[in-house]
């Protein structure tokens, strides 16, 4: 894992300071090293940088920028199966120096060129310099595990793993896209593949640029589209096929993420993806895996007991850690640094806890992200399945008159059901579901906080809706389920999950990897009946079939937990002093982007209990903290 920034400059002017700043700033991503490499014609100047965390080959020969003819790369991330290839590479006639992936990358682009990426199972960010074609080549991983940003404007081309590179170039010109804010209300995040700020944007998952750079044009390409294998006919399998199938595919997974050379963890929280990869990795090893899991009860997140058990069950090393809610609240401060592009999940801030301890022991730990999208884990999921065809049969005058009525019932006045966790906003949701039950707008309900018109209330400028997945019509096969597996798995996995454990564990230098997120078991599982996948009321039914193998079902039946945050709570407790803040007519009106009258109108519904707006004024609170780090 590692951080990659640099330039193409059309315009003569960037330097190799210029390119040292950029790459400096992202030392918490690269702690072991640091490299640049500058090459300048008549037409253009090409600076790459490269920080460095050392995963494989720890000696000088897998430093980067790394040369070979006439090629040079920086890289970030792991090619898994580096070693399959570079064996095959050898038979063509390739001679290497090291036991690098990046050395292979190099090698299997001059072989096969773009067909290179076809071969790569792993997660990865990467430009290569091809100074003898004059051309540049970048790509991103199929999910999006590695960010990739990319800014175009006046001659000039810059690339980085986070935003904060950019501020670092002298020619960056820095202005806020107003459609991108009013997004990332919606979402909680800034959807690909578009950036907070113009002129910028993220390369999608599944990309590539190549062009050469005398008739400079920086389109994306698709190589891969988790789409595709939707829309491919349902596998005509038995359940005993199946299983075999898919534990042998995440048996692979598992095991390729283990290849390292430096200590490797498992992030464990009882639950059933994360016990999943525990125990596929622990039953033939002799050796105990080492697992974290953390703990924060005076918030009501304690999973440690869960763990604790499972640990035991298949002996691994255990690593328990309680931390306290002030732990957990004293970080609250620091996001908009390592989040340097508006980011809401309140859940990073425990990733970030479980991130710091297991850093204490190992440099690389494998995290279950991707099990809820794979094989249906979400309880929306459950919802559309249950209430779809029940919803439909609703006349829709009916189910607009319920809103309305919810609408003059606050969230918080509902006997019982305002104590269930997330209550207000599922509440919220539900309202919008009620109004329009396309399969396309229960996915953007429960998706998105703010309403196209609240956001329009609440902009100073005009209401502009950007495009995004949530958009595609790609898909042409499939059922409500896969309608919503497949919209999750291109918007809210790379935007959300993956952006937030990207940043949380580089934050700490620490290597985070994703088995669940291999591309051949989303490959095969797009294909899998729904079936499969929800059962007798069981979601992932499919994988805790596999599970129930190896651990106890007793040890398993739990609810399912979170990384809850009792954001609501410390806004009007812990965190009031910086809502008053951050939220006060004077830094509002000095950013312009918000009319203070609106704000002023949540927040005190807020305050005075509407606890349904707790989430909307967390997401502004976000915002204008990162507005006062970063957009000033």
């Amino acid at each position: 894992m590692c951080g990659i920034a640099g330039f193409i400059d059309f315009n003569g002017a960037s330097s190799e300071h210029d390119l040292e700043q950029m790459t400096h700033s992202l030392e918490h991503r690269g702690p072991d090293g640091f490299g640049t490499f500058i090459h300048g014609t008549a037409h253009y100047k090409t600076g790459l940088g490269h920080r460095r965390l050392s995963i494989l080959e720890l000696s000088d020969l897998g430093k980067q920028p790394m040369n070979w003819k006439q090629f040079t790369i920086v890289f970030n991330g792991e090619i898994y199966n580096f070693s399959e290839i570079k064996a095959e590479l050898q038979k063509s006639g390739h001679a290497f120096q090291s036991e690098s992936d990046t050395e292979m990358i190099l090698h299997a682009y001059e072989q096969w060129g773009v067909k290179c990426l076809d071969r790569f199972i792993g997660m990865f960010a990467f430009v290569i310099y091809d100074a003898g074609k004059e051309e540049i080549f970048v790509a991103r991983d199929r999910t999006g595990v590695k960010p990739l940003f990319i800014y175009h404007n006046r001659g000039l081309f810059l690339f980085a793993s986070e935003l904060k590179a950019f501020h670092k170039h002298p020619d960056f010109e820095k202005k806020i896209n107003i459609s991108a804010v009013q997004a990332y209300l919606q979402y909680g995040n800034v959807p690909t593949p578009h950036c907070i700020f113009e002129y910028c944007r993220k390369l999608e998952p599944g990309h590539f640029i190549r062009t050469p750079l005398r008739n400079f044009q920086p389109e994306p390409v698709q190589y891969w589209n988790v789409y595709d294998y939707y829309n491919k006919p349902k596998l005509d399998l038995s359940i005993r096929e199946a299983k075999k199938q898919t534990e042998d595919l995440l048996k692979s997974a598992c095991e390729y993420r283990m290849v390292s050379d430096v200590p490797v963890g498992v992030f464990l929280s009882g639950g059933y993806d994360s016990t999943c990869v525990t125990t596929l990795l622990q039953k033939d090893r002799t050796q105990p895996l080492k697992t974290f899991t953390i703990s924060v009860p005076d918030i009501g997140l304690n999973e440690a007991p869960y763990a604790k058990a499972i640990a035991g069950f298949l002996q691994t090393n255990h690593t328990e850690t309680e931390c306290s809610a002030r732990e957990a609240i004293d970080l609250i401060a620091e996001l908009p640094y390592f989040y340097d592009e508006p980011f809401a999940d309140s859940s990073a801030i425990p990733t970030t806890l479980v991130s710091k301890i297991a850093r204490q022991h190992v440099t690389v730990a494998l995290s279950a992200d991707g099990g809820d999208e794979v094989f249906a884990g979400y309880n929306r999921y459950e919802m559309i399945l249950k209430y779809n065809d029940k919803l439909h049969r609703i006349p829709a005058f009916a189910r607009k008159s319920m809103a309305g009525i919810m609408d003059r019932i606050p969230a918080n006045s509902i006997p019982v059901l305002k104590n269930k966790y997330n209550f207000a906003q599922r509440y919220e949701k539900t309202k919008a579901i009620l109004r329009n039950a396309s399969n396309r707008n229960i996915m953007l309900s429960m998706s998105q906080l703010f309403t196209d018109d609240q956001v329009e209330k609440l902009s100073t400028h005009a209401f502009k809706k950007i495009s995004s997945y949530f958009d595609s019509t790609e898909l042409t096969n499939y059922s409500p389920l896969a309608f919503a597996q497949a919209m999750d798995y291109q918007t809210y996995l790379p935007d959300d999950i993956l952006q937030k454990v990207d940043r949380a564990s580089m934050t700490v230098s620490l290597e985070s990897r994703e088995p669940l997120l291999d591309h051949r078991l989303i490959e095969f599982a797009a294909q899998l009946p729904d079936n499969f996948k929800f059962r007798e009321g069981s979601k992932k039914w499919l994988l805790k079939e596999i599970v129930h193998q190896y651990v106890p079902k007793p040890m398993m039946n739990r609810p399912k937990m979170g990384f809850a945050i009792p954001i609501e709570s410390w806004l009007k407790n812990e965190l009031r002093s910086l809502l008053e803040t951050y939220l006060s007519k004077e830094h509002i009106t000095e950013a312009g982007i918000f009319h203070w009258t609106e704000i002023e109108r949540l927040k005190s519904s807020f305050l005075s209990g509407k606890m349904e707006f707790g989430v909307k004024i967390w997401y502004l609170l976000s915002f204008q903290m990162w507005y006062e780090k970063w957009g000033k």
